[in-house]
């Protein structure tokens, strides 16, 4: 398969797995609703801290994929993983 196919299907694994697990942290620890909570850390300035928690997700993909030996797909969630520290980022700096 093309590597670069192979790279964008990792990328668009990791943000999926980002988000799945920002979502699923939120929905374990939190006592509010989805909107309600990513306001309030918006608000208290920790949604920085929510995105890092839900790259957490991330290392299963990625170990997951140097694996099976899908290495060009490792390398695409750790270009999302990259994304999601420039977030962080973001959001500790403004």
């Amino acid at each position: 398969m093309n590597t670069r196919k192979e790279l964008i299907i990792g990328f668009a694994v990791g943000v999926i797995a980002n988000v799945f697990g920002t979502l699923l942290y939120i929905l374990l620890f939190s006592d509010m609703g989805i909107q309600e909570t990513l306001k309030a850390a918006e608000a208290q300035g920790y949604l920085g801290s929510l995105v890092a928690l839900g790259a957490i997700l991330n290392l299963i993909a990625f170990f997951g994929f140097l694996r099976i030996r899908r290495d060009q797909r490792a390398k695409g969630v750790l270009v999302a993983t990259l994304l999601a520290a420039l977030v962080i980022l973001y959001y500790k700096v403004f």
